[in-house]
């Protein structure tokens, strides 16, 4: 008999057998039909049960039930539902899902099979192997327990269980879950995949591993079509010496950057970064902090509300309320720039620069600075003008001028730090026991002495001094000495109505205890000097010319005057003395220039005028 009539009479024989239960349209539904075969063996009856049909099947088998084909090379089937089919058994679902494997075990009433052996489940670009696969063509389930593994274009993945979701392209794996990508490689405890989408969902511990990187977390996705990921739940990055923690980690691969978002830490080598959130770019070696930023490296430590660093080109910013600590050196601001390589930066915005070395601090608007010459230049701030505070014995002294430059230097033999000091223009300081005004000032570390050019006038107590140049030395942090050079004045007055007056060439004052104590008249010496008895009333003048004079002061005031190289005297009783006429010239007496307290530096005067007071006599 050839198959063409073997296939015709298995056909006719198989609805004759069937056709008891025509009637019951779920059972038909169950029903597993051959189309065609080369041999065919029919049994009625199988051991204690008579009314059982078993057929088997040979040679180029093809069996149908609804829309389901099934090819193999033999087949058992009991009571048309039950299959059993062995030799390149191949199971076709469709247009895109077909099944393959050594044998099968198919129930037409569940339509469940169990493929074994060389197993292979085929869903369009996608492949499952397998040594076992239950699948349910109904649902197009498939389930697996003795590890599998699925291709999907260039990407390989495999478990020990799993579960495939057909058609909602969804693919479970646990159980020591391996991926095997060009550009990474993966081991986790569970994943799910969306064959469609190609994207891995991360539902236990994972780690991925780069060839230069490596990725740890418990949650999240990567999406391998477009190189994007987040990572979830204990994320940990480490590259190298880089390593990065946060609560959520994004990755795009295309652009090679990362974000980092919540409790954001990143560390590379001597280097820290941690804030609310980081990104970095990787092609541009560029960070970006927000949020309660701070970076540290091996020489400073920066913190603001926002920090931009570009590591490639050592530049750095911030923005919002910075604080960069670079000891000794401190700066504030409300923003930073600063190239590294130059060294040079820019602050702006409530500017606050210590120098805690030297114990100084500089207040403006703007600060421009050199950290290799700890180089700095500071305009605007407060009424419009920077304010320097610094220690001068136990106490504060305050200095303005509209501009405050700062530099330090470094003796190439000795290796001693010099730091200098520039302010110019309308220069104003207050100090509790001494006031001045000039026009600009030096002041240098080495000497520790203040130079005061154009117009400058010190006041101290009831003094006041005036010349072309004055200096103020500096002795264990207190003033020591005041050198007065060229058209030195002295003005004293403890009442402001009668004032004692000393002129000469150069002049020095000599401190102690923050007091005057005496006082070296040298060259054209001249003085006009009231004396007082022991109640302090005024007794007389003693107006004297002499080459020098050597004054003794007790509590701010004249004790008394020693004359030197042939001194010319007079001594006028107070009722014959005609004061406005013993003030000698040049005479000046500029309180209202003098600052009263800390604030009273910010105030200028555009330019200084002499002020001749008006005549005021008390009785005595």
């Amino acid at each position: 008999m050839n198959g063409r009539k073997i296939a015709s009479w298995v056909v006719l024989l198989f609805l004759a057998t069937t056709g008891a239960f025509a009637q019951q349209k779920d059972e038909k539904k169950s029903q597993v039909k051959v189309d065609f075969s080369d041999t065919f063996e029919y049994l009625q009856g199988d051991g204690s049960n008579k009314n059982t049909v078993r057929q088997k099947f040979r040679g180029n088998v093809k069996l149908r039930q609804d829309s389901v084909l099934m090819f193999c090379d033999s087949a058992i089937i009991t009571d048309n539902i039950f299959v059993v089919a062995m030799g390149n058994v191949v199971i076709k679902q469709g247009d895109t899902t077909s099944a393959f494997c050594d044998s099968l075990l198919y129930r037409g009433d569940t339509k469940k099979a169990t493929l074994y052996s060389n197993v292979s489940l085929v869903n369009g670009s996608q492949k499952l192997f397998t040594e076992r696969l239950d699948y349910d063509l109904s649902t197009k389930t498939a389930t697996y327990f003795e590890g599998a593994t699925m291709t999907n274009n260039s990407t390989q993945l495999s478990s020990k269980r799993g579960y495939y979701y057909v058609k909602n392209d969804e693919v479970f794996f646990r159980d020591s879950v391996v991926v095997i990508d060009p550009d990474f490689s993966l081991r986790s405890d569970t994943l799910k995949f969306n064959t469609k989408s190609r994207v891995v969902f991360f539902l236990g511990p994972t780690l991925i591993k780069t060839d230069s990187s490596q990725i740890y977390c418990e949650d999240g996705f990567y999406d391998t079509k477009n190189e994007q990921a987040e990572f979830r739940k204990n994320a940990q990055y480490r590259s190298g010496a880089r390593e990065a923690v946060a609560d959520t980690m994004n990755y795009n691969g295309r652009k090679k950057e990362y974000d980092l978002k919540g409790n954001a830490r990143f560390t590379d080598k001597n280097q820290e970064a941690i804030a609310d959130r980081i990104r970095y770019e990787q092609n541009k070696n560029k960070y970006y902090l927000s949020g309660n930023a701070t970076y540290r490296d091996s020489t400073r430590n920066i913190a603001s509300e926002e920090i931009i660093y570009d590591r490639k080109n050592q530049v750095y910013s911030t923005k919002g309320r910075s604080r960069i600590s670079d000891p000794p050196q401190i700066l504030e601001a409300d923003a930073v720039a600063y190239a590294q390589e130059k060294g040079t930066g820019v602050a702006t915005g409530n500017v606050i620069w210590q120098d805690t070395s030297a114990n100084l601090t500089i207040i403006s608007e703007r600060a421009d600075y050199n950290r290799a010459t700890n180089y700095l230049k500071a305009v605007g701030g407060k009424e419009g003008r920077p304010l320097l505070i610094t220690k001068v014995d136990v106490d504060s002294m305050y200095l303005s001028a509209d501009t405050l430059l700062a530099l330090q230097t470094i003796d190439t033999l000795t290796k001693d730090t010099t730091r200098t000091l520039f302010a110019h223009h309308r220069v104003r300081i207050y100090k509790s026991n001494l006031q001045a005004v000039c026009d600009s000032l030096t002041y240098i570390t080495t000497d520790s002495t203040f130079h005061l050019f154009e117009d400058p006038i010190v006041w101290s107590d009831t003094s006041q001094f005036v010349a072309d140049t004055i200096n103020i030395l500096l002795k264990n942090n207190a003033i020591d000495r005041v050198f007065l050079l060229s058209n030195s004045f002295i003005v004293n007055s403890p009442d402001e109505i009668f004032f004692n007056q000393i002129k000469g060439r150069d002049i020095t004052a000599f401190f102690d205890s923050t007091e005057l104590r005496r006082m070296d008249v040298q060259g054209n010496a001249e003085a006009v000097y009231y004396a007082r008895d022991d109640k302090g009333g005024y007794i007389g003048v003693n107006k004297t010319i002499a080459s020098e004079m050597l004054l003794h002061f007790g509590n701010n005031q004249i004790d008394n005057i020693r004359f030197y190289d042939q001194p010319k005297s007079e001594i006028l009783p107070m009722k014959q003395a005609k004061h406005e006429e013993l003030k000698m010239p040049g005479f000046r007496w500029e309180t209202r220039f003098r600052p009263r307290k800390p604030d009273d530096v910010l105030t200028v005067f555009d330019k200084i005028v002499p002020e001749i007071p008006e005549p005021s006599l008390g009785k005595r």
